[in-house]
């Protein structure tokens, strides 16, 4: 039998137990070795994928970065706005701009690049310092209280060692209009001085946070009253000055301004006494206008009425080691009214003698003139005190060797005029009581007479404050030239109430060391003797009637206006 050798055969072979096991082993190591590799790999694309998508959010969103998220909320407060009595904004809230710098995420070239791209868009910096504590500090400020559009053009450097830090910041928008008033902020954004200290935990309520803080102040005669300061700056040369607006029947302060001033953005220190708020910090001795109260004192007293005659009144008199004299030659004999209109330090004197220290004393005590007055703000002046005696009655009864701060002497004249009702000055916008009971300190009848003399100061020829006499104002009020303390410098003061017929409004204007203007050309107002008014150049006087007057008849040619239509407005609600 023949064999088939292409036939093929198999066989199965055999496997061992423990072969099977180890090649089964192998299998899933692989399979377990492909899932870790799948899970790693999802693992790392997705990081990949969040990172991504956080760089892009950060790059679109470049105010919403580490730094910005982790500050103190609690840290800066929140703060009411400031307004005027229209709703103008005088203090608001807006995000401003910390920089710092981290130099240690620097290399030195990088460093350098930094350093030229800061002096271009910040020129203004140290660059020296700047270089040195970028070589020597682990972190530094560089700019604080930068506006967003600053800010903006740093962050575009595209440096990571800059640092930006978003805080809300207290602006004022009217810069120097107000700066004597609002006052300052620190870094949390707590008051320090002016309104925004002394309404501080007011302007922090939250419950009010959405109600602006109003005030009397309007800005539109604030801006007109500064502007007016400024101008006589140019014509008489003072080195500061001061005026404050008031409503005589309720003592409400619609401006309120001292020169110089200071923009309050720019959060500077401020220490030299030249920018004191010179209408309710400053105490001065400020001469004739007293007058004005001692006579008042003399016909609420009944010991002298307005045709009183003081005869042979001397040109000087002596009291212990002072010489008391006239500023100019006067007539021997004047009554009540003239003595007021003329200005006579002789013919006050006898005043004050007939009434008598304590009488007079207690007059002026009434009007508040001789003690710290209430007020809105922290920066209040003091009175100096002193010894009362025969001649410092003498000298006070013009308005020498007693002191008080311009608040308290326009208070003072606005009680006069409002027919003798006590007011308290405010700069803070009140709710109006249907019945408020005044207090009446001076009759009715001192009043009106004193309203007319004072009339007469401005009306009259013989007056000392005739460029007041503003057409259609009825301005009446009193000057007063006083030398400042070891000094020949004058501080030259006028006060004016119109219309004097029924006033409404007290203005005050003070001059600091004003000096003779012989260039500047003095407009006299029509008289009988010039029915056309006529010029004056060349005067070389230097008292309060030649300059502060001048002052105070054209800031009620401007602001007369505005303070009419007020008034039209006003009595259209009723």
């Amino acid at each position: 039998m023949k064999k088939n050798k292409n036939k093929k055969s198999f066989y199965f072979e055999d496997y061992t137990e423990s072969e099977i096991i180890h090649n089964n082993k192998n299998f899933n190591i692989v399979k377990i070795s492909l899932n870790r590799v799948t899970f790693l790999s999802f693992i790392f694309f997705s990081l990949i994928l969040i990172f991504s998508i956080k760089i892009i959010y950060l790059s679109l969103s470049p105010e919403k970065n580490f730094y910005s998220n982790n500050i103190k909320k609690n840290s800066v407060k929140e703060r009411r706005d400031i307004v005027d009595k229209n709703g103008s904004i005088l203090a608001t809230n807006v995000n401003l701009y910390d920089v710092g710098v981290r130099p240690k995420l620097l290399k030195k070239k990088e460093k350098k690049n930094l350093l030229i791209k800061l002096g271009i868009l910040l020129p203004e910096l140290d660059l020296k310092k700047i270089n040195y504590r970028l070589n020597n500090d682990e972190f530094f400020w560089l700019e604080k209280r930068l506006t967003p559009k600053k800010k903006d053009q740093l962050w575009l450097i595209g440096s990571k060692a800059l640092v930006f830090e978003p805080k809300p910041s207290r602006i004022y928008p009217q810069k120097n209009l107000f700066s004597h008033i609002l006052g300052q902020t620190d870094d949390a954004n707590s008051g320090i001085s002016g309104v925004e200290k002394f309404f501080d935990k007011d302007l922090n309520n939250k419950e009010k946070i959405k109600t602006p803080l109003s005030l009397t102040l309007d800005s539109n005669l604030q801006h007109l009253i500064r502007e007016e300061l400024i101008n006589a700056q140019s014509d008489f040369h003072n080195i500061g000055s001061a005026a404050i607006l008031m409503d005589v029947q309720n003592g409400e302060i619609l401006s309120l301004i001292s020169l110089p001033d200071y923009d309050l953005n720019k959060r500077i220190s401020i220490s030299d006494d030249i920018y004191i708020n010179k209408i309710t910090l400053g105490v001065y001795e400020l001469g004739s206008v007293f007058k004005t109260f001692t006579i008042a004192a003399g016909l609420e007293t009944k010991v002298i009425n307005p045709n009183t005659i003081f005869k042979n009144l001397e040109n000087s008199l002596t009291c212990d080691k002072y010489i008391i004299s006239e500023h100019d030659k006067l007539p021997e004999n004047l009554n009540t009214e003239q003595i007021l209109i003329r200005s006579s330090n002789i013919g006050a004197v006898r005043i004050a003698q007939k009434i008598g220290i304590e009488k007079y004393k207690n007059f002026l005590n009434s009007l508040g003139l001789l003690n710290r007055v209430d007020f809105d703000l922290a920066e209040i002046g003091t009175p100096l005190s002193f010894k009362w005696g025969k001649c410092k009655l003498a000298t006070a009864s013009y308005g020498h060797g007693i002191t008080t701060t311009p608040l308290q002497l326009a208070r003072a004249y606005a009680i006069l005029a409002n027919g003798g009702y006590k007011i308290e000055p405010s700069i803070l916008k009140r709710e109006k009581k249907s019945v408020e009971k005044k207090e009446q300190i001076i009759s009715n009848k001192t009043s009106n007479e004193i309203n007319s003399m004072l009339r007469k100061v401005v009306s009259l020829n013989e007056g000392t404050a005739n460029f007041a006499d503003v057409d259609g104002y009825d301005v009446g009020g009193k000057t007063g030239t006083a030398l400042k303390y070891n000094s020949k410098a004058k501080l030259n003061t006028f006060v004016s109430l119109f219309p004097s017929s029924k006033p409404k409004y007290v203005l005050l204007v003070m001059l600091d060391e004003p000096k003779p203007a012989p260039n500047f050309v003095y407009e006299f107002p029509p008289s009988e003797k010039f029915p056309k008014g006529y010029k004056h150049k060349g005067e070389n006087r230097n008292t309060s009637g030649w300059n502060t007057v001048v002052v105070v008849g054209k800031i009620i040619e401007r602001i007369g206006p505005i303070l009419a239509i007020n008034n039209l407005q006003a009595s259209n609600n009723f």
